[in-house]
Parts: structure tokens; sequence; C-alpha cells
């Protein structure tokens, strides 16, 4: 049975990789000449559908890069590869790709991370911020890991932020104080909001916003505990920082949910959040954020001896 092109190309390219050279040639240009193929191959395997296999061949590539000092085209290879995994290894979750070293005995290397080391070793920030925020979201929509996806995209952020791609930041950041928020890590939450709240400010383009991420902030304190103290301490100091906010419907929002909290007043509360709800549909976050603190009312309720 005759090899298929992208084999006959692989099997080329281990070939080349497997020699041991002439008087002419160089380990380093072996390795060049072996990326190429193995490129090729790859390439090849993804023309024929056969992902994994492309996956394979772009990382045995990318190593070949690395020896051969091509940063920039080893990360290349390695993303190359993570996307082939992708496809051929969903189950994967593109994080660890399983190939067989060339040079070493058979291992377990990082894919996207891989990517980022070499885009971070060549100053290239904004790309490394790419990719790291799609391990954040693998992380949080196919792993269900809260803590990893939430370091990922607080990292992706610095990263934008000192490449000056202040939007981009800070959505990370919202969706890094979200997750802190999910982990009842409502201090750092709280902290992560504020950070973007004050960037907003500064631009009239992204100004509207801040009163959402005040919103969340006093979501986090109320369900930090029914901490009544800090809620009516940070809707003041945002007050002074947007004397608007107090104004908006998300802040005569908080306000309202302060007063039946310190009240202990479980129907007044159900009947603020129906309200806003029919005016500002609330999400998924703000609704679970919202549970938390209503489930703080009932335990203190019953606390007292009773239900209200």
């Amino acid at each position: 049975m005759s090899k298929s092109p992208a084999q006959a190309l692989l099997d080329k390219a281990d070939k080349k990789v497997s020699s041991s050279g002439g008087w002419f040639s160089s380990a380093t240009s072996k390795y060049e000449e072996a990326g190429d193929l193995y490129q090729q191959a790859a390439n090849s395997f993804k023309i024929e559908k056969a992902f994994k296999e492309a996956g394979d061949a772009f990382a045995k590539e990318a190593e070949c890069r690395e020896n051969s000092k091509e940063q920039n085209e080893a990360a290349n290879a390695w993303w190359n590869a993570a996307k082939a995994y992708k496809r051929g290894f969903p189950q994967r979750k593109l994080l660890y790709l399983p190939i067989q070293s060339i040079s070493t005995p058979p291992s377990r290397y990082p894919g996207l991370k891989q990517t980022i080391v070499h885009l971070t070793q060549a100053g290239r920030f904004r790309q490394a911020a790419d990719r790291e925020k799609e391990i954040g979201q693998i992380h949080l929509q196919e792993n269900n890991d809260l803590r990893q996806a939430c370091e990922s995209y607080e990292r992706a952020g610095d990263w934008y932020a000192q490449e000056d791609a202040a939007a981009t930041a800070n959505a990370c950041y919202k969706d890094a104080a979200d997750l802190h928020a999910d982990l009842e890590e409502f201090p750092q939450a709280i902290a992560r909001y504020e950070q973007v709240a004050t960037h907003s400010l500064s631009s009239p383009l992204t100004k509207y916003s801040v009163k959402e991420y005040y919103l969340r902030s006093g979501l986090c304190s109320l369900a930090m505990q029914n901490d009544t103290v800090s809620a009516k301490r940070n809707l003041a100091k945002y007050s002074e920082k947007d004397p608007s906010y107090a104004t908006t419907r998300e802040g005569k929002f908080v306000h309202a949910l302060i007063e039946a909290v310190e009240n202990g007043d479980q129907e007044a509360f159900t009947g603020i959040v129906f309200e806003f709800d029919q005016v500002v549909k609330l999400d998924n976050w703000k609704t679970g954020m919202l549970l938390k603190i209503k489930r703080g009312l009932e335990d203190g309720a019953a606390d007292d001896g009773g239900i209200m």
C-alpha cells in the first residue's frame, strides 16, 4: 500500500533529523531543513483532515525550530500544533500536546504555554496575551477550573495593559473579577472592579460602563457576609468619583438593596430585585450574587429565631 504524500514527507523529515549530516552541513541546517519538511507534512495532514497527525508534525517542527534557534518560527509551530490538536484532540483542552520528542524520550510538552514562552522571550506581549486569554477560556469553558482561568485572565490583562491595549486589558480584568467573586474572593473581586472602573472613567467612550462595575462591586460587598458597612462606604466612595452614579438605576438599586439587607427585610429585597429585573434583565452572574445575598438574609433571620 502506497504512502500518502503527508506520510512520505513525515518519513523524509524523520530521516533528515536522524541523519548525521555531511562535511558541508551543520546541525543547525539539518534542523532547519527537517523543520521545513515537518511543516510541509503537517500541512499535508491537514489537507487529509488527519489533525492528530498534523499536530504531531507541527510539534516536531517546533522542536526543530528550537534546536536551530528560530524562536519566532518555534512559537508559530507550537501555535499551529495547538490549533491542530484542537481539531484532533478536543478532550485534551489544547494545553498539553502528546508528542514523540525527536531528541529526548517521550514526554508531554505544553502547546499554547510553550507558544507563550517564545512570544514573551521575543517581546511579543500582545500576541502572548491573546494566547493566555485563550488558555483562560479553555480553563473556564472546558475544564471548569475557575482558579486557573482567573490567573490566566489576570496575566493576559497585565500584558495587554503594558502594550497600551487598555480596553482589552480591562475586559480581562473584569472577567477575572467575576471569577474572584465566583470563588468568593470578594475583596479581590472588588479591587479589580474598582481598577477597571477607574480606567473607564478616564475616557468618554467607556465612562458609561462604570455603573456596571460599581454595581458588581456593590453586590460583592453584600455577598461578603452581608457587609452593609463596606457596601455603604463603597457606595459613597463611588458617588464621589462619579457624581452621576448615585442617580443611576444601578446606584439606586444598590442603595435599596443595602437598606433591605440592613433591615433584614427579605420581602423588600425580593421586590427590589424583581422591579430591577423588569427594567434591566439580570444576567447569570448577578443572579448568582443576589442568591448568595438572599441566603445570607435567610440565615440571619434563622439565627434571630425565625424567618421573616
